[in-house]
This record gives structure tokens, sequence and C-alpha cells, in this order.
């Protein structure tokens, strides 16, 4: 098999072959389809996360060892399977949860593979689908994405239920509700797409580029559009939702884009939701937070659970499909840097 994988932080990733591996136990071996480019292979590609005033969470420093395979949102063909793997046969066409733990704690025996400390995350721990081939470990991280093309369907992996899970926290009931999207990128843009169906309520997308602002307009789900990089942005959303949105979900995470969407947010019990992981840090009242009885919280990918809501939603015709550009492997370093420089609208989908 062929790998791309990252042989030194922040250099271009270089191709490497390697003998095709044989699945043991529970174990899948797919043949990689499509995998989508994340955002977050930025940080890992990059060795590091931003924390500010200077300080960093190294990649390095949690075990991971070069060189490494990224892509966490794959789809694949089931090529070959382990002597004890069950749930899916030579040739299903699949998409894979990654956001694996140990198996072995209470909170995976909950089903809360987020919060295991031990993660096996492909493609952020263990080598993922920026190749031609992958291993998963069991047969019940397997998603079957029906008739949803598997170029859309893998991005649900990420994109999707991160967008899904975060639209969730939003604490959003009522139609008469407005939410507030910072930032219209690949899972922004998911978020838009799913926002209605899941709650119903009244939806705005801000984002400095035009591009992206038009892309959400052409939707036809999305009632409102504001560049938050003008000065009076703020206002506009305020006056737009009639004194304040009920709940923001900030799919940046800088802390300009994070006090924008407190900025927009009503007087009193609003949400914020910051997904992002641009990084930096920013300054807070505390005192405001009881005081206008806000809830400010993170929200990290999503469960096995929300995987199977999302796909269901989209095998159902309620979630438009995301744009997907298609890219070759060989090209995934070029996919990186646009993705650096802020030209993707949607998501770029490597195709091995």
């Amino acid at each position: 098999m062929q790998s791309y994988q990252i042989v030194d932080w922040g250099k271009p990733l270089e191709p490497r072959d390697y003998p095709t591996p044989e699945p043991k136990g529970s174990e899948i071996l797919l043949r990689v389809t499509a995998c989508g480019v994340c955002h977050s292979d930025l940080h890992i590609h990059q060795g590091y996360f931003d924390l500010g005033d200077g300080k960093r969470l190294n990649i390095s420093d949690r075990g991971m060892q070069l060189p490494f395979t990224l892509g966490h949102e794959v789809a694949g063909e089931v090529v070959a399977m382990g002597p004890d793997a069950t749930g899916v046969a030579i040739g299903d066409s699949r998409v894979v949860y990654p956001w694996i733990g140990c198996g072995q704690c209470g909170d995976c025996a909950r089903g809360d593979n987020l919060l295991c400390t031990k993660p096996r995350v492909i493609g952020t721990w263990v080598d993922g689908g920026y190749s031609t081939h992958v291993i998963v470990p069991d047969g019940r991280y397997l998603v079957d994405h029906g008739d949803v093309p598997v170029e859309v369907a893998c991005t649900y992996a990420c994109s999707g239920i991160t967008a899904y899970s975060a639209i969730t926290r939003t604490d959003i009931t009522r139609s008469d509700q407005s939410l507030l999207l910072v930032g219209a990128g690949g899972v922004g843009m998911n978020g838009l797409l799913m926002a209605k169906a899941v709650l119903g309520c009244r939806v705005a997308v801000a984002d400095v580029d035009p591009a992206k602002r038009e892309a959400a307009m052409a939707t036809g789900l999305c009632d409102a559009a504001f560049d938050n990089g003008d000065d009076g942005a703020a206002t506009a959303v305020r006056e737009w939702s009639h004194g304040g949105v009920d709940a923001s979900i900030d799919f940046v995470g800088r802390p300009v884009t994070t006090e924008f969407a407190m900025a927009c947010s009503r007087g009193k019990g609003a949400t914020v939701v910051v997904v992002g992981l641009y990084g930096d840090r920013m300054g807070l009242s505390t005192a405001m937070l009881p005081l206008r009885m806000m809830a400010l919280k993170g929200s990290y990918v999503g469960t096995l659970d929300d995987l199977h809501a999302v796909m269901a939603l989209a095998r159902d015709g309620k979630l438009p499909p995301i744009r997907v550009t298609g890219c070759p492997l060989h090209g995934v370093n070029g996919a990186l840097e646009s993705l650096v420089g802020g030209e993707v609208t949607g998501r770029v989908v490597l195709q091995p």
C-alpha cells in the first residue's frame, strides 16, 4: 500500500510504500475510496496546537511517532477481515467512525469514546486515511452510507458529527429562536445544512469571506449572512435577531470570533458553543457569565450514535450534500496548502 505521511513536522507529506496489512482478530481492512482533508489535520501536520501566550500543546509530547499517516474522515471498501470480524462483508462500502477509545475503560463501555484517556483515533493517534488502505479495529465502527455518495459520506465522520454535536448543545428548543454560525468552512457549512432539520429555528451565518457568505445563502437554508470583519456586524446581528441570538456556534475558535459570538448574543440566557481549534487565548469577564446567565461550552467531534444520526439525515434526504472537491492522493500537499490559505469552500476529499 502507499501512504502519504508526515516525516518532519510542518514539512510536505512524503509518499511511503508498505506491505498491505493483514487484519487480525476483529480487525477489518478497507481499501480507501475517499478521505476528507480536515482543518485539524493542519494542526497535527504542524506538530502543535496554539494555546496562546506563546504556549503550545505539542503533538510529540503525547507519544505520536513519525512517520505518521493523517486522515480521519475515511470511507472505503471492505477487502479483508480478521477471523473474529463481524458486521460487514467483503465488498461493502462503509464510512469509518474514527474517534475510537481503548475499548476497556468505563467511558468506552458506556459509548463515551470521546472521554477515553487512551484513545486509538484513526488519523490522529493511529495511521489514517491519507493512504490506499486502512485498518479498522472492529466492525461496529463501520457505518453504512446507503446511496449517499462516498465522497460526501466520508465527511460526516468528522465535519458532519462535529457540526451535529455542536448543534445539539445549543439548548435551542423553539422555532422562533435564532442561531448564529460563525465560520462557513467545511464544518460550518455542514452545520448550516443540518441546522434547520435538527432545530427548526432561524439560522444566520457570519464569515469574513464573501464567497463563503454567498455559498451559504445559495443553500436556501440561511436566513441572513454577515461579515464579522465589519465594525457594525454584531449590531446588525442583534437587530436581525430582535435583541441578540439565542445561541452561537464558533466554528473558527479564535479569540476574535468567540468574542464576536458573545457580542451577538441576547442579553440573558444565551449559549455559545466553541468548536474551532484555531487557538490562542482571550480575556473573559467571569462575572458576566452568571450576570447574563450565559453558557459557554466546548464541543469536540461527536459520538458513534451521532454518526448514525447524521447518516440517517443524509439517507432520508434531510441533509443536502456539502460541496466537495475531489483530489488524487498525490495532490494532498496542494490540498493542505489551499486549506491553510482559506481557499476551500466546502471540503476537499482525497480519492486514492
